[in-house]
């Protein structure tokens, strides 16, 4: 029986060079596989709003603020400035029990608007302020 000599060669020493061009393959790949779908699924995606059909109003201890299209406050129907609005609000929040606060934005105004509104009420101290809505007729 003859014994093999070994080389006493280092492991790295056996790969002189790193063929690196199915690793480029790859990559460019899934680049050219990312860049195709990604503004399908950005533009593709369908959303349906949800219905706002929910349950009945509290009828006790129930304010309303009102946004109206030209821009005007109201507090339980009568017209009122949002600073005299930020200083019953204010009031309102102490009472105890606090009342139950409903926030009306007429559709023509502006998100933005109607999102400075729910600031205002919820800097007074109304957490929870329910955003009334209208129910969305079946159109099909």
């Amino acid at each position: 029986m003859s014994r093999r000599k070994r080389r006493n060669r280092p492991q790295m020493a056996a790969i002189d060079q790193i063929n690196v061009t199915p690793l480029l393959d790859l990559v460019f790949l899934l680049l050219i596989a990312f860049m195709i779908t990604m503004p399908l699924m950005e533009y593709g995606t369908s959303v349906k709003t949800p219905e706002m059909n929910s349950g009945s109003l509290p009828q006790e201890n129930l304010v309303t603020v009102e946004l109206t299209k030209d821009g005007t406050f109201m507090l339980d129907r009568e017209m009122i400035s949002e600073e005299n609005l930020r200083i019953k609000l204010k009031e309102m929040s102490t009472r105890d029990p606090k009342p139950e606060l409903l926030v009306r934005g007429d559709g023509e105004r502006s998100y933005k608007s109607v999102i400075e509104l729910l600031a205002l009420v919820r800097n007074c101290g109304f957490e929870n302020a329910t955003l009334v809505t209208q129910a969305e007729s079946n159109k099909q």
